[in-house]
């Protein structure tokens, strides 16, 4: 592998870096005017064709870093679609994720009259298989899914000359690897692969080296590594107060993500918000894709100022503006903590990070933000403290909401993370947690996520 020297960023534009004027009109026209160091790093190798190995910590702006290097190589060799044969593919772990690339991508792909679309699992497969058939130039897919297509014929990956894999450390962890080598076989030997990933673990070591032919890496900060502009709060609460924190914190103005271990948690708690006053809607496994499209939407355009998510929400997704994570429930280890913590303080801005603590989990905490390398400052407080304002500040505002309980029984049976979905059958339920019924009585929603408490999938 041949490493690289950071270059500076300071006057570089994407010009400088050989990003034609065609999309340099469309970054300008959405308030992108500078590389980032991960971008100004990675696209000169990408563009000459190079293998290339990213390494970024969350937020540093990689999907720009390959999405621009994918298109513009494609216009220049002005290869016709065919139906079914995609020419660049990007794989991705999550829905979430292969929604949100495709969406940076599309007004980019469209000055160069260049056609994408997604496939993942959790909706009915046959739009996708008509929007194969018509031809695409980017295919943007999950790999569960993408393997389906490619069994019954659907997708034929000869004809691609890029792949990227994004999260490819996420991927492993999600047991996707098998799946992505396979694809990654049905792809040219010849053609060119750019690899993201937080940590070389084994698996995706073996990615590396299979499949990338003399990678170029380009390493601008770890994924895993703190980021400076986070402030670390822990919150040393009783239990029974957590959740009256919880509603302080996530009734003032700012954008809040707050993640809980399970999906069921995640759910429990976001009607007990809603209940109180609070706008908020939740993100999980369990959700319809429907719902989670809608809920992210709504959560993105700032109709509600609280999400409330599993770890589904810690990789990959980019929200603008997030001012504040909380960790309703503590992660269970170091790396879901620094990429959960990744939601805020993206892009240059700053953020806040509070976790909540109670008697039961001091030591568990403490071993947590130690693996982590972060230094926070933890404080014993109550409902009503200033500190509470100072984390977020701004006016409260809660307006209790009437949540009429649903017509009938949930049954979702969506894959958590953008996998083979149910073929055929419609989902069942794309109910928001602004139309559940809220919890009422002592029960709380850390019951779900104690020491010991069965764990879902997120």
């Amino acid at each position: 592998m041949a490493a690289s020297r950071p270059r500076q960023t300071n006057s570089l534009t994407f010009a400088d870096l050989g990003v034609p004027d065609a999309l340099n009109r469309v970054l300008a026209a959405t308030g992108v005017n500078r590389p980032f160091p991960i971008q100004a790093a990675a696209l000169p190798d990408a563009l000459a064709g190079r293998d290339v190995l990213g390494r970024g910590r969350t937020g540093s702006g990689k999907t720009y870093a390959f999405v621009l290097a994918v298109l513009t190589r494609l216009a220049a060799t002005a290869t016709p679609r065919r139906a079914g044969r995609p020419r660049a593919l990007i794989l991705v772990p999550t829905r979430e994720l292969a929604t949100q690339i495709d969406s940076v991508m599309a007004p980019l792909a469209q000055a160069l009259s260049l056609r994408t679309m997604t496939i993942f699992g959790g909706v009915a497969a046959r739009p996708q298989i008509a929007g194969l058939r018509a031809g695409v130039d980017v295919l943007v897919a999950c790999p569960g899914r993408l393997a389906d297509h490619v069994k019954t014929g659907n997708a034929i990956l000869g004809a691609v000359e890029i792949t990227v894999l994004d999260e490819a450390d996420h991927m492993a962890d999600l047991g996707f690897l098998p799946t992505v080598r396979r694809l990654l076989e049905q792809t040219p030997r010849g053609g060119q692969r750019l690899l993201f990933s937080a940590t070389l673990d084994a698996g995706v070591d073996v990615l590396v080296r299979r499949f990338l032919t003399d990678p170029v890496v380009h390493s601008v900060d770890s994924t895993l590594s703190p980021v400076a502009a986070m402030a670390h709060h822990v919150l040393h609460v009783h239990a029974d107060d957590r959740f009256a924190v919880l509603v302080e914190l996530t009734a003032a103005p700012g954008r809040t993500v707050v993640f809980t271990r399970t999906k069921r948690g995640a759910k429990t708690l976001a009607r007990r918000l809603v209940a109180a006053g609070v706008t908020a809607v939740e993100l999980h496994g369990n959700l319809a894709q429907g719902a989670r499209t809608r809920n992210l939407r709504a959560f993105s355009d700032g109709e509600v100022h609280t999400l409330v998510a599993t770890d589904i929400a810690a990789r990959g997704i980019h929200i603008d503006d997030v001012a504040l994570v909380v960790h309703a429930d503590p992660p269970e280890e170091h790396k879901a903590y620094l990429h959960r913590s990744g939601r805020t303080a993206r892009a240059g801005a700053t953020g806040t990070v509070v976790t909540l603590m109670t008697d039961g989990q001091v030591p568990e905490v403490r071993d947590l933000t130690r693996k982590a390398g972060i230094t926070a400052t933890t404080t014993r407080l109550r409902p009503g403290d200033a500190l509470l304002r100072e984390l977020a500040p701004g006016e409260r505002t809660l307006v209790p909401q009437p949540v009429p309980r649903s017509a009938g029984p949930r049954h979702e049976a969506q894959p958590a993370h953008g996998g083979r979905g149910r073929r055929g059958g419609k989902p069942t339920s794309t109910t928001s947690a602004r139309s559940l019924p809220a919890r009422s009585g002592a029960a709380a929603f850390s019951a779900r996520a104690r020491p010991g408490a069965r764990r879902g999938a997120h």
